[in-house]
């Protein structure tokens, strides 16, 4: 728990809620737009909301408070967003969301890959036969 009260698997839910609402709404964007300037709007939503969530709960910090590590790495994960959304957006204009919002969910896969060779977590047989069934709902989404 946090220290709002809220359970980490409660806001997971909520993420993979609005991730299922940013494919519908983007699809129907980007029918009307250049998918790349269809992530550029959308980037200044998101960079306008973040704001006004942080100046409402009173969390900018000073520069000097800053874990240079922290805003490598953040930098670092602001570019593979970028880059993931630029290609989520083309792959929504070309083809169905109920077949690209899939494939685009084996990000899953790629995070266990990448947690157990990167940052030494364990892979549980539970992990294991969770990732091989994302593998192969999204596989056989895509057909």
């Amino acid at each position: 728990m946090n220290n709002i009260g809220m359970d980490w698997r409660v806001l997971a839910l909520g993420s993979a809620f609005f991730a299922a609402l940013t494919a519908i709404f983007g699809k129907v964007g980007v029918s009307e737009m250049n998918s790349d300037l269809a992530t550029f709007f959308r980037t200044l939503v998101i960079l306008l909301i973040t704001a006004l969530l942080i100046s409402a709960r009173h969390q900018w910090q000073q520069p000097d408070h800053l874990s240079i590590k922290g805003i490598v790495f953040l930098i670092l994960s602001g570019v593979a967003t970028g880059l993931s959304w630029l290609c989520y957006y083309r792959a929504l204009q070309l083809g169905p969301a109920s077949r690209v919002a899939p494939i685009d969910k084996l990000s899953v896969v790629f995070v266990v890959l990448i947690a157990i060779s990167f940052l030494g977590e364990r892979l549980t047989w539970k992990v294991g036969l969770g990732a091989a069934l994302v593998a192969l709902g999204a596989a056989l989404m895509a057909l």
